[in-house]
């Protein structure tokens, strides 16, 4: 039996946050919290919007898309991390290692190109309101919604494509708490050049654009309520678009504090800390920033509790 056919049926140990076994626990109750209070408010999020005939608006159906997202990215880690805070040795397979890999990239990237198509949203509404309904109908919604899930399945097939042609002949333990490209690709002992050059260069070509759609949007916007006359009007402008700004500074500050760096360097100390930020807090503030945010979220809700009759 050759190399590749030992790396391929071993088992990995993810090290996971601590060793310290009462931080451990208390980690455990923390993110078993943070969990729950994702699942339960993302679950309310959509199953309101689906409900209620009053939020069948793209808008509301990116959000839908987007609190999706949430429960699956957040499901993909959160589960197993809280499984390492209870157990000595967290191990995971060859094969549950590149899954885990392969779900975290396309989940994330699919957020990260949802957040972009969000942003253009808000810059139609805002910049080209007379002409938002013949721009955004229910068709394109569910062609921009579809390509972003789409465009992440691709992105994230070829990240793991590249991740999976390495030879693992070093240590089995992967200093993080989920199997991501940095901390496998330090257990390494094959050449990295050319998957770290690739990495780049895929990123640069699929994820650049998103962030850029994104920053373009929101100049425009921001461009546009300064121009508008009453203090009022600027107002109400700048509420339809800061629920949503307020989740791209949070997820796209994390994702770059992380990822800008070379994926060679030695992962730092608070490398898993802001992994933990992107990949259970956010998901469990996303739906709480639309609901607590929205006055249109609020008012739905606020019916729901206390069982008034929704407007027709």
């Amino acid at each position: 039996m050759g190399p590749d056919n030992l790396t391929k049926n071993q088992d990995f140990i993810l090290i996971g946050l601590s060793s310290d076994p009462k931080t451990k626990i208390a980690l455990f109750v923390l993110f078993s919290l943070v969990y729950t209070t994702s699942i339960t408010g993302n679950m309310i999020l959509i199953i309101t919007t689906q409900l209620v005939k009053e939020l069948h608006t793209p808008m509301y159906r990116f959000i839908c898309n987007l609190s999706l997202l949430d429960i699956t990215f957040t499901s993909v880690t959160v589960p197993k991390m809280l499984i390492g805070l209870l157990l000595d040795h967290n191990y995971i397979s060859y094969v549950g290692c590149f899954a885990q890999l392969y779900f975290f990239h396309f989940l994330g990237s699919s957020e990260c190109f949802l957040l972009s198509i969000m942003g253009y949203d808000r810059y139609v509404a805002i910049c080209h309101p007379l002409h938002y309904s013949q721009i955004i109908d229910k068709k394109t919604c569910i062609q921009l919604a579809s390509g972003c899930w789409i465009t992440g399945f691709l992105y994230s097939l070829v990240h793991t494509i590249l991740t999976s042609t390495l030879s693992f002949c070093a240590s089995k333990e992967v200093n993080h708490f989920l199997c991501d490209m940095p901390p496998l690709l330090k257990l390494s002992c094959s050449d990295k050049f050319f998957i770290e050059i690739m990495t780049y260069v895929v990123g640069s070509v699929v994820a650049l654009p998103a962030f850029l759609l994104t920053l373009t949007s929101y100049i425009f916007i921001i461009s546009s309520i300064f121009k508008i006359s009453s203090s009022a009007g600027r107002h109400k402008a700048f509420s339809t678009c800061a629920s949503h700004l307020t989740v791209v500074i949070l997820f796209y500050g994390s994702v770059l504090i992380m990822h800008m760096r070379p994926s060679s360097q030695n992962l730092r100390a608070q490398d898993k800390p802001l992994s933990v930020l992107y990949t259970a807090i956010i998901p469990m503030l996303n739906p709480l920033i639309y609901s607590l945010r929205n006055k249109d979220v609020k008012k739905v809700l606020l019916k729901l509790t206390t069982g008034k009759r929704l407007s027709k």
